[in-house]
């Protein structure tokens, strides 16, 4: 992963709380994360296509007591693909996946319709493809390319941010 889920999220400033949707969830690096952060009186809705990573993320959840992850089986590129309300997210997080998406411009679209006013997202991304590790080089977002795709879609970037040696790390305001 080369990417460290502490370090990133304390450069965000979670606070307890706060409802947060990850997207593309993966193994649950960033969701077990969060979950933490956020407390007993906040959630983290881990969203992915997968199904049987979110069983997996669940069960690991429920035996580490993190009573406040919530799994969702969707796709991140559907029009409202994540099936979440519009207006009822504090922050998105979208780490290790945007290189995997197609229609990357509908998942900004999305992050934006069920972020709060003045919601963030947090995008963490590969920022190049290192002797075999991370994507292959033809599957690189470029920082250019993800800042222009998250601007057309109304968001300002708010910072950036230290993401790790083979990282890039944005985080962009509704």
């Amino acid at each position: 992963m080369f990417s460290n889920p502490e370090k990133i999220l304390i450069q965000l400033g979670i606070s307890e709380g706060q409802q947060i949707a990850d997207f593309g969830c993966g193994n649950g690096f960033y969701a077990f994360a969060l979950a933490r952060k956020v407390g007993d009186t906040g959630r983290v809705y881990c969203i992915d296509v997968q199904n049987e990573i979110l069983q997996k993320i669940s069960k690991e959840g429920s035996e580490e007591g993190l009573e406040n992850i919530e799994t969702v089986w969707s796709d991140i590129e559907k029009e409202r693909g994540s099936t979440l309300k519009p207006d009822s997210i504090d922050v998105v997080v979208i780490a290790n996946t945007f290189f995997q998406v197609d229609r990357k411009p509908h998942v900004a679209q999305e992050a934006s319709r069920i972020l709060r006013p003045k919601g963030r997202v947090l995008l963490v991304e590969w920022a190049d493809s290192f002797a075999g590790m991370g994507p292959h080089k033809d599957h690189i977002i470029k920082k250019e390319d993800a800042l222009k795709i998250f601007i057309d879609a109304g968001f300002t970037l708010d910072s950036e941010i230290d993401a790790g040696e083979h990282h890039y790390g944005l985080i962009f305001r509704k």
